[in-house]
């Protein structure tokens, strides 16, 4: 089997060698396929945000919006992996188990978003994407906090680096936009923070009741967290908003939210969570692209210097487990 490949299961042991080797390589190049769509459709949500912040709805309205269109989607998702999944019915969760499903939920999702949407309101969706996807600086940090996990100096180097770059874009653009730059870049850079301590404590329970179990129960813990934040903060009448706001949401819902999760756990299946995740890196440079030629953001040499900056960081941080 071809180098980089051993990791892609083959299970036609009757096929001659060439076509197992032609069965795993379609694999791999279907998986990055998925990745690559799901980075680019995740990427896509700052657009619609963007977009939507013209018509006057404020986070609280928006986000709400997003989740209760997504809401059923979830629903659908977690009743099939608990239900029809491959295997049967899985088991029942214990209170443990809810539990880690609620904190997670609160935390990786409500919470992650919820700084996301707010700090829209006041950078661009390029600065956004960026500093979004420091997020694996962020577990390498809490991994070494918590459990004593060892950072190799070169992802010392790395982080450096990453935080550099998007120190380059905030600069340039928190001269052209003034204090709320920075208001915008720290709710971004604490979505980051937050999204980061779900992965870190997700893992075990992943392997307990399995990915899309998680992701499906854990949003639907969001969804209702968003729903009830918008019926305590606003009035019934806040949610009178106008008509694009609602397909934003809609779109915003289902190819920028429940499309991408389903792309990248798919992605993951067929060629693991490193590779899904340096396809992933298109991200951001989508986000930039669409930015230009939807919402009309700027697009110069210090954002070209600042992207390569935090991929190459990334990529680093990503690269070097220790």
């Amino acid at each position: 089997m071809r180098p980089g490949l051993d990791h892609v299961s083959t299970k036609n042991q009757g096929f001659p060698l060439g076509d197992k080797d032609s069965v795993a390589t379609k694999r791999v190049a279907s998986g990055l396929t998925l990745a690559t769509l799901g980075a680019i459709a995740f990427s896509g949500k700052a657009i619609i945000v963007k977009l939507a912040y013209r018509y006057g709805v404020d986070a609280v309205t928006l986000i709400m919006y997003r989740m209760l269109f997504a809401l059923p989607l979830f629903a659908a998702l977690a009743w099939w992996s608990t239900y029809r999944r491959p295997g049967g019915a899985a088991a029942a969760l214990t209170q443990k188990d809810w539990l880690g499903v609620l904190g997670l939920g609160f935390c990786g999702y409500y919470l992650s978003s919820f700084l996301d949407f707010a700090g829209l309101q006041y950078v661009t969706a390029s600065l956004e994407r960026l500093i979004l996807y420091l997020n694996p600086t962020f577990v390498l940090v809490l991994g070494w906090i918590f459990y004593r996990k060892r950072v190799a100096p070169i992802q010392v180097a790395a982080m450096a680096v990453s935080y550099a770059g998007v120190f380059v874009v905030f600069r340039h653009e928190i001269t052209l936009e003034g204090g709320r730059s920075a208001l915008g870049a720290a709710l971004v850079l604490a979505s980051a923070g937050s999204y980061a301590v779900y992965l870190v404590y997700s893992g075990e329970l992943v392997r307990r009741i399995g990915a899309a179990r998680l992701v499906g129960l854990a949003t639907m813990v969001a969804c209702l967290c968003c729903i009830v934040q918008f019926l305590v903060l606003r009035p019934l009448s806040a949610a009178l908003v106008a008509p694009q706001v609602i397909w934003l949401s809609i779109l915003n819902a289902t190819l920028c939210t429940v499309v991408p999760v389903l792309l990248v756990m798919m992605a993951v299946e067929r060629i693991g969570a490193a590779l899904t995740a340096q396809a992933g890196m298109i991200g951001p440079m989508s986000t930039i692209l669409m930015g230009v030629l939807i919402l009309g953001e700027p697009f110069n040499a210090w954002i070209v210097l600042g992207t390569v900056l935090v991929l190459g960081g990334v990529f680093l941080v990503s690269k070097y487990k220790v």
